[in-house]
């Protein structure tokens, strides 16, 4: 039986939880200028819990790294005539989760997905297999969008004012009540604080606490396996792909690799084949420069296309996460125990939260669902 692909998907019914309690209870929000919430990171888990906040009429301040919004939902519109996800590509549940990023009823969701179709190919090894043995028979993609475009439309542009670019972070000081969080060159006040960060991030140390995290946080930090890797995606001049390809990696469940059909549902003639290759899959191409990995990468497909890689290839695109100084890997193995994911996702002392893919309650972790889910549990926590 095939590894299910990326991530398990829980029911969607148990996803989501308003955003607004009907309890009554004090908010430790502040709701005035001098001490917003300050959210590290524009990526899903930093602009979701910003828009929520601007629902609400609370202050808040992202503080971004890089010099634009997107972190894993990067994409690309220049090498295909509809644009490419170099980062977080299927959808893993239902279609509705679009609306309830928006939680606004009034706002019709312009976003088209198709799901696979049960006569795609689809291939292990070589031999056929069901769609169901990828564990993909649910997972959709997006039509000419993607992950990033949905944020672009709908999230950003009511809170585009309020994100601040080449934010490096490098302190979090919550000594006292009010928190210090502080760049090389500016200092800001925050009631509370989310951290949206890849955990590699925090494994690295380049953002120092004060006083330090807790030592079960600190220890979850260190024990968690980010895996390596990114995505290829190569055009050909025709197609002699089928629309799912795995292989087998070993050691069992320590990375993925597969190729796939890119241009499936899009509206193009274009031939374009994804290839993505994270933990020990991707060992293989972390030292090669460009021109090596494609010469690897298409002796791969040659031979498992009878040679018909080379002879059709036009270009490629590489996007290496784990080169992003911002990012510095691809997302945290599907294997990880729950137990360590759960002790990432806890705040501290009820003014430091942490909110991302890698930041959950433990039962789904590793995609823009599962980020969403965590960044709206720390705007309730905040309530």
């Amino acid at each position: 039986m095939v590894k299910a692909i990326f991530i398990k998907v829980f029911s969607f019914l148990i996803l989501f939880h308003p955003v607004l309690s009907t309890e009554s209870k004090e908010s430790s929000i502040q709701k005035d200028d001098s001490t917003p919430v300050i959210i590290v990171g524009a990526g899903a888990a930093g602009l979701t819990p910003g828009y929520l906040l601007h629902q609400q009429g609370i202050q808040f301040k992202i503080l971004e790294a890089s010099t634009s919004f997107d972190g894993r939902m990067k994409r690309n519109t220049d090498f295909a005539n509809f644009p490419i996800p170099l980062g977080a590509e299927w959808m893993h549940v239902e279609p509705t989760i679009l609306q309830h990023i928006v939680n606004d009823e009034s706002v019709k969701i312009d976003i088209k997905t198709t799901k696979y179709g049960d006569d795609v190919e689809t291939y292990y090894e070589g031999e056929e297999v069901n769609l169901s043995d990828f564990g993909m028979q649910d997972d959709r993609k997006f039509i000419n969008s993607t992950w990033f475009d949905f944020f672009e439309q709908y999230i950003v542009p009511s809170i585009s004012e309020h994100i601040i670019y080449n934010a490096v972070v490098d302190t979090i000081d919550y000594t006292n009540q009010k928190i210090q969080v502080r760049t090389p060159t500016s200092s800001y006040t925050a009631s509370n604080v989310v951290v949206t960060v890849p955990v590699s991030i925090l494994k690295s140390g380049k953002i120092t606490f004060i006083p330090e995290l807790p030592k079960y946080k600190r220890q979850a930090i260190k024990e968690v396996t980010v895996w390596e890797g990114g995505k290829v995606f190569i055009e050909f001049s025709k197609q002699f792909y089928p629309t799912l390809m795995s292989v087998e990696v070993k050691p069992e469940y320590s990375g993925e690799k597969l190729y796939f059909d890119a241009a499936y549902g899009q509206d193009t003639t274009q031939n374009i084949l994804g290839v993505f290759a994270v933990g020990s899959a991707a060992n293989p191409y972390a030292d090669l420069d460009d021109e090596q990995l494609i010469e690897a990468l298409l002796l791969e497909i040659d031979e498992l296309s009878g040679g018909q890689a080379t002879p059709n290839y036009i270009k490629h695109i590489y996007q290496n996460w784990s080169e992003e100084p911002f990012i510095k890997g691809a997302y945290v193995s599907d294997a990880e125990s729950w137990q360590v994911i759960q002790r990432l996702g806890e705040n501290v002392e009820q003014r430091l939260f942490f909110a991302g893919d890698a930041y959950t309650d433990g039962e789904d972790w590793g995609s823009v669902h599962a980020a969403v889910k965590s960044a709206k549990r720390v705007v309730n926590s905040m309530q």
